[in-house]
């Protein structure tokens, strides 16, 4: 897949992202009816070059590819391509962390491998996961509570690389591995034998090694195929494989960006598809009324909407431009304000969401809408981790003027 002709800017390509809108939304809808992978939509944002925001400009890319750069524009995508389709948001924003990582001159990677991540994101529709959670596989019925799987085949116990000739041996399993339907690159996160701290280890899902448990069924971000995968000693070459580092405190502020930008999105596609069916509807709430529009009771639930998504997106794009210029500041309000903006995203996107039925009535709970998809998405993202701790944080950085240590708080 190659993009047609590559835009120039990140406005514009934030701008095409947001033309395509409707197409995102046709292609979730199947994948959500399927529960399968929403290639479709990634054939799009490959045509319209999304990729180009991931990627440094020093390789093609429209990112400076400094720690705390182009963060504006990379939320405000993100928000476009999940207003679209959730699931589909969740998978692109997950490439955009993963590819942070891995052009990270702290990851060390050398340049024929940082060269073919990128021609390969921006001309082959790459999709890179980061495959990091071991929880619930260790001898435990039923993996992500479905599938009945045992202890994963007997594969137990921390995922571990050891060394080898001219590179590692990787084996385990991890527990959740969003994007993973697209059969790219795991960056996996694991133990090396004889070395100190954590590992990455770049694996191709295409290796024979490699079992994914297919055990991935819940009731919203069906497309994001986050099922279990298991790693049976599979060889991966020097030069793609790395120490991990601890993260900056940008980066950890800009997850919580990534998690916002997914819930303002999935808000907003909610309220486009209300307003849509909403126009199509020839009563209103209110018997007395014979239109919707002649409704003040509907008119006041959908500015009430539209007004809470509006607060909640430009609280978040004001918190992804300032982490955007951190530098010289005082990061712990910047992340503090990126936890505000979760937080706000999260709330404005659960009202928006939960409300479509009220408003559409019971026709509009037919399948042929399949409109409920926007609070099953939302409703299982938000589960994630929990709103309440993030407000526990905040309110202690507003008495304190201090945050607890990131690293400890912090769900990637």
């Amino acid at each position: 897949m190659t993009m047609t002709e590559p835009l120039t800017s990140a406005a514009a390509v934030v701008a095409a992202i947001r033309a395509r809108r409707a197409d995102l939304a046709a292609g979730g809808f199947r994948s959500d009816r399927h529960n399968a992978d929403p290639a479709d939509n990634f054939a799009v944002l490959s045509e319209i070059g999304a990729a180009r925001l991931l990627v440094p400009a020093a390789y093609g890319g429209l990112w400076d590819g400094t720690a705390s750069g182009g963060w504006g524009d990379l939320i405000r995508a993100m928000v476009e391509i999940s207003a679209g389709d959730g699931p589909t948001g969740q998978n692109w924003g997950t490439t955009a962390l993963v590819a942070r990582e891995v052009f990270d001159a702290h990851a060390g990677l050398p340049e024929e491998t940082r060269s073919e991540l990128a021609r390969r994101l921006l001309h082959e529709g790459l999709r890179m996961l980061a495959s990091n959670a071991e929880t619930g596989v260790n001898g435990v019925n039923g993996v992500n509570g479905v599938n009945g799987v045992n202890g994963v085949n007997g594969v137990n116990g921390k995922v571990t690389a050891r060394p080898a000739d001219g590179g590692v041996i990787l084996s385990g399993t991890e527990s959740f591995n969003t994007n993973s339907g697209g059969l790219g690159i795991a960056n996996v996160g694991c133990l090396l034998e004889g070395a100190p701290g954590r590992h990455h280890v770049l694996v191709e899902l295409t290796h024979p090694g490699v079992e994914p448990h297919d055990d991935w069924d819940n009731m919203g971000q069906r497309g994001t195929r986050s099922q279990t995968i298991t790693y049976r000693d599979v060889f991966v070459p020097d030069g793609r494989h790395y120490a991990a580092s601890m993260p900056s405190p940008v980066f950890f502020g800009a997850v919580m960006l990534l998690h916002a930008a997914l819930m303002q999105g999935i808000g907003d596609g909610a309220l486009d598809a209300t307003l849509q069916y909403v126009r199509t509807m020839k009563r209103g709430m209110l018997p007395q009324f014979a239109t919707p529009v002649e409704d003040p009771l509907m008119m006041r639930r959908l500015g009430a909407r539209s007004s809470r998504l509006a607060a909640s997106r430009a609280l978040l794009f004001s918190a992804a431009d300032r982490l955007e210029g951190a530098a010289g500041e005082d990061l712990s309000a910047i992340v503090a304000e990126c936890f505000r903006a979760k937080v706000a995203c999260v709330d404005a996107c659960l009202e928006a969401a939960g409300e479509i039925h009220e408003l559409a009535g019971a026709r509009g709970t037919s399948n042929a809408y399949r409109l409920d998809r926007y609070w099953r998405n939302a409703r299982t993202f938000a589960s994630h981790d929990p709103t309440d701790t993030k407000n526990v944080y905040i309110g202690m950085y507003e008495v304190t003027g201090e945050l607890p240590s990131l690293a400890a708080i912090v769900r990637v």
